[in-house]
């Protein structure tokens, strides 16, 4: 490298100026320069423009200079992070702990990829190995406060925000963590101070201006001022879809699960009956599926479920990814799908098994308790591979469901993208629900639904008739799911509510009647089919 371009990239990144330094480095390169540091620094700049894919090509070029330099492999972890790529973008990042055990930043983007994962308790393993590395770093502590404030562990969670904050004022992991922490104890108004120093920033990021708005309304909300709420759950959503608009493929969500009913209905009914036999268990005792919709109650009967001793149970994992990817994705899947016998089918429950244990379940003499509500829209690949399965179904009214979709901030998935406004909400519930009942009636499988208002009004007797059906001992100890939900560290977007036990959370669309009248149209024919009352 020239001796004055690298005296100014020098330059640069002892003052902290990441960017400057990035473009010298680009520039350098441009004139045919080529080194690891130049390599890595221009990266960054893919990465700030969100070109993720560019960021890594760079940086595998960065490599074959450096092969074993760590901070080449903690900037490739980062990207695979961004690219949701978690699981190997941990493994990665362990390349470059094993290389460097006392580096904090490797152990802080470790935690990153961790948390990012729902892996909470692993994640805060590495937020402590790295806040001890480096006691001056901000972020591990911010981390630590953010999982703490979202477990609601309230003391906990002020303590590691006091001291990021202490070290940068600024930090909004931790202010947006004293703001959660607020909420949890009813202290809406100092939680607004809190969330308005993230939001008042033209410098805060995307990501934490989403979170900062829906907690923010959140706190709005419970103070009664609902208009207000509405614009800052409004505005979160707005700048979600802006942030994820470049992922947005040419079909969305809602067209891919109509696909999905379109070419179901194109096989002949028959071919659904016929089930391939020798279904795998993977040494399970039972397995159910528990499926519906995104804040119908899942979360909630998943760790009822979990409280009982003979269930192991698993939180909104891909496990059905390689099924869904030979059979969903192309236009002939359906077909090799219906017509899928033994020695086909196989494989796939053997990669699904894998995966499940690979998700650290020990499923062995366990009833295996399958929780993701989306999972509903797969309900032909199931009949197919898993035909003794038992499918739990959860009802919640749609109007709750919608609403609750719209106020809650998910990470980022493409039905994540239906929920930014009431009326793609309610379109993509349509969807589901049309392709949901649809399978109901033609597929041989076992079901049982779960209304979610006689769970939380009458406990006892819904889940023990849920219960039977899965095949679970019904005891006394499954009203202790709050603190399973505790012990366990759910990552849904249902722990608030899980953690604090048993309440009625119907009925809270009320308060947004007006603002739900656009949608109705859509809702009333679910509305009057499960039998919820105006």
């Amino acid at each position: 490298m020239m001796k004055d371009a690298r005296q100014a990239i020098d330059t640069a990144l002892s003052a902290g100026d990441i960017a400057r330094a990035a473009g010298l480095a680009q520039s350098a390169l441009a004139q045919g320069q080529r080194n690891a540091m130049l390599l890595n620094l221009a990266a960054w700049q893919h990465e700030e423009r969100q070109d993720f894919a560019g960021a890594h090509a760079l940086l595998r070029e960065a490599q074959a200079f450096a092969p074993d330099d760590p901070l080449i492999r903690i900037a490739i972890g980062s990207v695979l992070r961004k690219e949701e790529r978690f699981g190997e973008a941990v493994a990665v990042l362990d390349r470059a702990i094993a290389s460097a055990p006392g580096n904090a930043a490797a152990w802080l983007e470790r935690a990153y990829a961790l948390d990012f994962d729902g892996l909470l308790i692993a994640a805060v393993e590495s937020y402590r190995r790295a806040a001890d590395l480096d006691p001056t770093l901000a972020p591990p502590l911010a981390g630590l406060a953010s999982v703490s404030a979202r477990q609601g562990e309230v003391e906990t969670a002020r303590g590691f925000a006091m001291r990021a904050l202490a070290i940068d004022p600024d930090n909004v992991t931790a202010l947006c963590a004293l703001g959660r922490c607020d909420i949890e104890e009813e202290a809406y108004s100092q939680a607004l101070t809190s969330l308005r120093a993230v939001t008042g920033r033209t410098s805060t990021p995307p990501a934490d201006r989403v979170i900062a708005l829906g907690l923010a309304g959140d706190a709005l909300d419970r103070l009664g001022k609902t208009d207000d709420a509405f614009e800052s759950y409004a505005a979160a959503k707005a700048i979600f879809a802006q942030q994820y608009a470049s992922r947005a493929s040419v079909s969305s969500d809602r067209q891919f699960v109509e696909g999905i009913r379109a070419a179901f209905d194109r096989i002949d009914p028959a071919a659904w009956t016929v089930s391939p036999e020798a279904t795998s268990t993977g040494e399970a005792s039972g397995h159910v599926f528990l499926l519906g919709y995104p804040r119908s109650g899942t979360t909630l009967v998943e760790n009822i479920l979990a409280s009982a001793p003979e269930v192991e149970a698993l939180e909104e994992r891909p496990t059905l990814r390689a099924a869904n990817l030979a059979f969903l994705s192309d236009a002939d899947g359906f077909t090799r799908l219906a017509g899928l016998d033994p020695a086909a089918a196989d494989p796939f429950r053997t990669t699904y098994w894998e995966r499940v244990k690979a998700s650290g379940c020990d499923v062995r003499g366990k009833v295996f308790v399958d929780m993701d509500p989306l999972k509903s829209t797969k309900l032909p690949v199931i009949a197919k591979l898993f035909p003794d399965a038992r499918i739990l179904l959860m009802r919640r009214d749609p109007r709750d469901v919608v609403w609750s979709c719209f106020h809650t901030n998910f990470v980022y998935s493409p039905a994540a993208l239906e929920f930014t406004t009431l009326e793609t909400g309610a379109q993509h519930y349509d969807a589901v629900m049309r392709l949901t009942e649809r399978c109901l009636a033609l597929l041989p499988l076992a079901v049982h639904v779960v209304n979610y208002r006689s769970l939380v009004t009458d406990f006892d007797a819904t889940t023990k008739a849920l219960c039977e059906f899965a095949g679970v001992p019904w005891s006394p100890v499954l009203r202790d799911f709050g603190k399973t939900a505790r012990r366990r560290g759910v990552t849904t977007a249902s722990r608030p509510q899980v953690r604090r036990g048993l309440y009625d959370g119907s009925e809270q669309w009320r308060r947004y009647a007006a603002r739900l009248e656009l949608v109705l149209p859509i809702l009333r024919p679910w509305i009057e089919k499960f039998g919820f009352p105006d």
